[in-house]
């Protein structure tokens, strides 16, 4: 969805899957205790089928070969767990379909080329998914048409229009969040209620928003894979809360020299979270050189943080977007430790930082960041 396009978002349903034992050492799997996922797909002969596995602390894809499109998984799943489903597109692994696994049997019959609309049947959990996207989809046409206007002004470049559409974005997301609490809280023993929170309240949290939705989640579900993944972002995001200290860090910057936070006390720091793969970031780019043209002499700074891979893209960003300040990365991508330690869920994100060493505002954006900076500089 366009939607999203106003940030970058790490790839929940690519990075948050489930764990199982690998099908091809599988033995005496039992109905009651374990699962058999079997299938067709339509369009593959033979080649390798996946199912991809994230749950633990190293990312497992369990892959068996597919027969004339038939193929057959076998596991267990000690609760109903999120998994990808992927095939083999032109030498590349692509996972296309997402679906809630729980022990017993399921099937699933679908096309290659339309992956996403496959039949799942067999796991109560995945009926209740299903049931859950079809209750949503009057919201999700609604952002499909906001993503077709979005198109329509981006493409004349008109920055006002822009930033009038942002504001309906921004109001789109509210209704799409109360959705979800709303759905939390007439079912706080789904593992959808879980998954569904988390996807749509981990980037820049409103902390007694996300708090009251967490403790409303039956005991169970907070126990869960997804439950603890909330906790995290709720206990990363008191520790980042405003007028809290920032947390420190040090990183390398385009020329392998290390700058650390810590040697801009005494400034308003912003501390701004982008990569140069991140058109939403790239778009808000002339916002922060505006804003640091205009305050710098009056004791603004910025440290960018990239989320960058490769340092000849991360370098070639900065100069084209005439980023004049201090940029470090330790390119790592979404592992990015500064981005960790701040919690960051998704991209632009930013942190500003008084002279004390307070966080003073968090995800500021356009206007915003001018607001509030002729709030602390007066």
């Amino acid at each position: 969805m366009k939607y999203f396009l106003l940030f970058c978002t790490v790839a929940i349903l690519v990075v948050q899957s489930c764990h199982s034992i690998n099908s091809a050492n599988t033995k005496n799997v039992v109905d009651d205790t374990a699962y058999t996922i079997t299938g067709k797909i339509t369009g593959i002969d033979t080649g390798w089928v996946y199912l991809r596995h994230n749950q633990s602390e190293n990312s497992i894809i369990d892959s068996v070969k597919a027969d004339s499109g038939f193929f057959t998984f076998k596991g267990q799943s000690a609760t109903p767990e999120f998994c990808l489903f992927g095939i083999t597109n032109n030498g590349n692994k692509e996972f296309r379909l997402g679906f809630f696994v729980q022990n017993g049997h399921i099937h699933i019959d679908g096309k290659k080329d339309s992956l996403y609309n496959a039949t799942i049947t067999g796991s109560a959990t995945q009926d209740e998914y299903k049931n859950f996207i079809a209750s949503r989809k009057p919201l999700d046409e609604e952002g499909e048409k906001l993503e077709k206007l979005y198109d329509s002004v981006e493409a004349k470049k008109d920055q006002r229009l822009i930033d009038s559409l942002k504001k309906i974005f921004e109001l789109f997301e509210k209704k799409q969040k109360q959705f979800v609490k709303d759905y939390a809280k007439q079912h706080p023993t789904s593992y959808v209620a879980a998954l569904q929170v988390y996807q749509n309240f981990s980037y820049n949290p409103e902390l007694a928003e996300l708090e009251s939705v967490y403790n409303g989640l039956d005991t169970m579900i907070q126990n869960s894979h997804y439950g603890k993944k909330i906790k995290d972002v709720l206990d990363i995001a008191k520790k980042t809360a405003i007028g809290n200290a920032a947390p420190g860090f040090s990183q390398n910057d385009i020329l392998g020299k290390p700058v650390s936070l810590s040697s801009f006390k005494g400034k308003y720091v912003l501390v701004d979270f982008w990569a140069s793969w991140c058109g939403p970031c790239r778009a808000e780019n002339p916002n922060v050189v505006k804003a640091y043209q205009k305050f710098h002499s009056k004791g603004f700074d910025i440290l960018g943080v990239s989320l960058d891979n490769e340092k000849e893209k991360w370098a070639d960003a900065v100069k084209k977007d005439n980023l004049n300040w201090a940029q470090v990365s330790d390119l790592k991508g979404w592992q990015n430790a500064a981005a960790a330690l701040y919690g960051v869920q998704g991209i632009p994100m930013n942190f500003l930082i008084d002279k004390q060493g307070k966080i003073v505002g968090k995800g500021l954006r356009g206007e915003d960041l001018e607001k509030k900076l002729e709030e602390e500089l007066k």
